[in-house]
């Protein structure tokens, strides 16, 4: 009953419908976004009773330290050091960051098991001429796409034909209001269409998405709007964006989908090219020089041969990575999605290698 009210309050409110793959998708991560909300909730309260706790701890001995006329200076420093000293290793540890549970592992994707045990929780792999798949698991189950998104927004861009050229300033329509990011590319900032499209592929750079789909003719709406269009026309039926830059976890496709639109950005060769650069500088005018490096280093490798791929990450898609890559002579495409630790969608593409290495050539 709830699914079908969600589904008529999304036709009513956006003007389109989704299958039900999609609209589950989209319920589960919003009530992951919920949970998230209310754990961060409960962490300020837990926070704040703990401050409360210290405090009163602090008095009482500020007060017996004032009593005691006999304890020494020495004493007091060596105490107070103590003190400083303990409150900057909590600090350290608070800033450990684990990947915690995603829309995948809500859904019991966590408990399928293959034949290579890959990390990820959805994974696609197919000859990319002969569109022969080479393994899969949970291929056709919708899941958030974090910055794989991005490679929907350079097609987008690309095959609109904006002027490459063209200046365009960062604002603060540009700012993450959906998780709270930060970003290298200062208000005011100005680049090129091509240095965003570059940064957005390669570094996966927020503000710049968001740029390229703010600047789009009609903003972004109009952008979104088109990312959809595009994707029923690649046959993307498992698929739905609600931004350019994948920061809401309300952008959501299959890994058999994501291989449509990898197929589909492969024929342009300024989204291969920028998509595996390694580094790149850019100039924004009245700000310094801003070297960027890319989020998949396997493209630094000599031993990967990468025609195009792009990584991504918000904590309801987990560690997402898609590639096109030579492999004994053979164009092979790979999705992988939801995966958890920071280098193990690496590491699976890795496992998928040797076994493609493994397999005799057809006849």
């Amino acid at each position: 009953m709830v699914a079908l009210r969600l589904k008529s309050m999304v036709k009513s409110m956006f003007g389109f419908s989704v299958n039900k793959s999609v609209l589950s998708t989209i319920l589960l991560a919003s009530v992951f976004s919920v949970s998230q909300v209310s754990a961060a909730a409960d962490t300020q309260v837990r926070a704040k009773k703990s401050s409360v706790k210290k405090s009163s701890v602090t008095q009482v001995s500020s007060s017996k330290v004032k009593k005691n006329v006999k304890r020494s200076k020495q004493v007091a420093l060596a105490s107070k050091s103590k003190k400083t000293i303990k409150s900057k290793k909590v600090v350290r540890t608070a800033a450990i960051v684990n990947d915690g549970p995603s829309t995948g592992d809500a859904v019991g994707l966590k408990q399928s098991k293959d034949a290579l045990s890959l990390a990820s929780n959805a994974a696609f792999v197919v000859d990319q001429d002969s569109s022969a798949v080479l393994f899969e698991k949970n291929a056709e189950v919708s899941l958030p796409i974090a910055s794989i998104t991005k490679l929907m927004t350079s097609l987008i861009v690309v095959e609109a034909k904006q002027d490459l050229d063209e200046v365009i300033e960062i604002t603060t329509e540009d700012l993450d209001r959906e998780k709270g990011t930060g970003s290298r590319l200062a208000i005011g900032a100005k680049l090129s269409r091509a240095d965003l499209l570059h940064i957005a592929l390669m570094s996966s750079e927020n503000r710049a998405a968001s740029a390229l789909g703010r600047s789009y003719p009609g903003g972004l709406s109009a952008f979104v709007t088109a990312m959809n269009a595009k994707a029923k026309q690649l046959g993307m039926l498992d698929t739905h964006y609600v931004d350019s830059s994948g920061l809401s976890s309300k952008n959501v496709a299959s890994a058999r989908d994501l291989v449509k639109l990898i197929n589909a950005a492969y024929q342009y060769p300024i989204i291969r090219e920028y998509s595996t650069d390694t580094k790149y500088v850019v100039n924004p005018k009245g700000k310094r020089l801003l070297e960027y490096g890319t989020t998949n280093h396997l493209v630094e490798k000599s031993d990967w041969n990468i025609g195009l791929q792009k990584t991504g990450y918000i904590a309801e898609a987990g560690r997402c990575l898609v590639m096109q890559a030579i492999i004994e002579g053979r164009a092979v495409v790979m999705v992988f999605l939801d995966s958890k630790g920071k280098y193990s969608r690496l590491a699976d593409a890795s496992r998928v290698k040797k076994l493609i290495q493994g397999m005799r050539p057809q006849a």
